[in-house]
């Protein structure tokens, strides 16, 4: 644990800074609309599996599969939350907001998701112990930023957060530095390695060893760099620095894909998904880019759900973005169509 953050902020409190809307192109409204049966930021796809629903504390309980999960609704019916056999992740109804980037795209992502992190991987019955009893009526009210919102809290022009020692702990990310010789419009035109440690300026030690940050990085993440910041430094989420499989977040988007824990809702087989729906706000989202190495995952990012439109939308670290976007520079940010990196999506994985 960082000595900068207390546990609640690293559970997601995000310094105890309000969710706010992001001042720059990158942005984020949060609604006074209270979700409804049947958001589509939620999804409930998959048969209903025995036993039925049973009911505890005011809430019921129902078990569906493709994957695995318990789905909480209320006594009115209302869809509370998915809990995924196997993931720490907890899928929440909220508060609806909105999702934009003006510069680079006329997207806008309208959804009632909040994702949480449960403090165990998630089973069946698991509604019955103490630590969920307390633990879920306190996390569905909390309106502390949640993993969706930290997240944007490190796109284009987003206000600098620090903590009670001063450390920049959120604001405006960019991706790595120029790579010499290679124009602003190149496909690699910044370099890649920059974790989140280089973000925050800060040596770290790992498990299994120690890093300390590069000068020349700092306020800078790659695509994996990105998502461990987000979901590791700011959420708790355990982290290693090799590339391997171990008790949280290798280092690169490959071994993330492989070997980090949770559930692979879309297992990697070398070719475009054709079925989307087990996926839902929150997943981690894999590519195939390098035009010379098809089959070698080498991007990642995060699901946000269904735009306006209706397209699949996620959010990553990019190179000629310079940093987080859910925008279209350089390959429209979805997952579905002809674009880049639709074609180059291979795998979704589950926290």
């Amino acid at each position: 644990m960082s000595p900068h953050l207390s546990r609640r902020q690293l559970l997601g409190g995000g310094a105890g800074v309000a969710l706010v809307a992001v001042a720059g192109a990158l942005g984020v409204e949060l609604n006074n609309r209270s979700s409804h049966p049947g958001s589509p930021s939620i999804d409930s796809a998959g048969d209903t599996v025995s036993p039925g629903p049973t009911a505890t504390g005011g809430f019921t309980y129902a078990r569906q599969s493709g994957p695995d999960r318990t789905v909480v609704s209320d006594a009115n019916g209302n869809q509370l939350a998915v809990l995924t056999d196997g993931a720490r992740t907890a899928l929440l109804t909220g508060p609806s907001r909105t999702w934009t980037e003006p510069r680079t795209t006329s997207a806008v992502v309208e959804s009632t998701s909040w994702v949480r992190l449960m403090p165990t991987q998630w089973s069946a019955g698991r509604e019955q112990t103490p630590w969920f009893r307390d633990w879920f009526p306190k996390t569905l009210a909390d309106r502390s930023p949640d993993v969706l919102g930290i997240a944007f809290q490190y796109g284009d022009g987003a206000p600098t957060v620090k903590d009670a020692h001063g450390l920049r702990i959120a604001g405006d990310a960019a991706f790595g530095p120029r790579i010499p010789g290679q124009s602003a419009d190149s496909f690699h035109s910044r370099d890649e390695q920059s974790d989140f440690y280089d973000y925050l300026g800060i040596p770290w030690n790992f498990p299994d060893g120690h890093r300390s940050p590069e000068k020349a990085r700092y306020g800078m993440v790659d695509c994996s760099g990105y998502m461990r910041l987000v979901w590791g430094y700011r959420n708790g989420y355990p982290m290693h620095v090799s590339n391997t499989r171990g008790v949280g977040l290798p280092r690169r988007a490959y071994a993330i894909a492989a070997y980090a824990p949770g559930v692979l809702v879309i297992p990697d087989t070398h070719t475009r998904p054709a079925d989307l729906s087990p996926m839902q706000p929150g997943d981690l989202v894999f590519f195939s880019i390098n035009i010379g190495e098809p089959n070698f995952i080498d991007h990642c990012g995060m699901y946000l759900g269904e735009d306006t439109e209706g397209h699949p939308r996620f959010l990553s670290s990019r190179s000629q973005a310079n940093g987080p976007t859910m925008g279209d520079k350089a390959g429209a940010a979805r997952l579905d169509g002809s674009g880049f990196y639709a074609a180059g999506f291979r795998a979704a994985r589950r926290l």
